[in-house]
């Protein structure tokens, strides 16, 4: 009996979650109410404060269910950047994963869609904008150890602060992301998104095999990414 209630309690908070995605995404956040998801969910507001403590931690939960495999991802790089063997490659195979998860994971797709065009940080929603801003920094720092490591294996001078390169880079891919969503006809992300990352990398200094060659030896190489060293026995 207790096996079947947390395993239902679970499928609530599920079915909580696919609801707030869908109307998030056709109505907008500011004007999907507790009570619109609670009702296309099937179940009551009582549930939803069950699992949630309001709006904001309930979006907050939306968006950790496609994000956090790739912000772990990230964190493992940062942590073991200057363990990796390439660690540009291994910056660019996750880039790439993460730009081909937007691009063909439809549920990926639609909560960045939310997170990127139908979100406003009113006072409502002050979490919201505390956890991207976390997030960005975050990002901002493993990114940083990423690129300073490579640097140093590679002998590169960088021509400018890591932490500007870092930023540069992040503008760069969330820029790509936000404009490929609002028209994802206009270009291919992945290897536009990987183009236009090889470029920046080779500004900074670093040398990459050509683009053909790179992106062939990434796309085998996805389906099979490396466990994070700081996680092997």
């Amino acid at each position: 009996m207790v096996r079947r209630t947390k395993a239902d309690a679970e499928a609530t908070r599920h079915r909580l979650l696919d609801a707030a995605e869908t109307l998030f995404q056709h109505k907008g956040v500011s004007n999907t109410s507790l009570h619109d998801i609670a009702v296309a969910a099937g179940t009551t507001r009582g549930a939803i404060y069950w699992h949630f403590k309001d709006k904001a931690d309930l979006f907050n939960a939306m968006m950790e269910r496609v994000s956090l495999p790739l912000e772990e991802a990230l964190a493992c790089l940062g942590a073991s950047a200057d363990r990796v063997d390439d660690p540009v490659r291994a910056l660019r195979l996750m880039t790439r994963t993460a730009l081909r998860r937007v691009a063909t994971d439809e549920q990926t797709r639609r909560v960045f869609e939310v997170a990127t065009h139908q979100v406003e940080y009113t006072t409502e929603m002050s979490a919201v904008r505390e956890r991207h801003l976390r997030v960005r920094n975050d990002c901002m720092q493993q990114s940083e150890q990423a690129l300073a490591a490579a640097a140093a294996r590679e002998r590169v001078h960088l021509a400018m602060p890591v932490s500007t390169a870092a930023l540069g880079m992040h503008v760069m891919i969330d820029g790509l992301i936000q404009n490929w969503l609002l028209q994802s006809e206009a270009f291919d992300l992945v290897n536009t998104g990987t183009r236009v990352l090889d470029t920046y990398l080779r500004g900074l200094g670093f040398r990459l095999p050509d683009h053909e060659t790179l992106a062939d030896n990434d796309d085998a190489a996805i389906n099979a990414a490396p466990q994070c060293p700081t996680q092997r026995p």
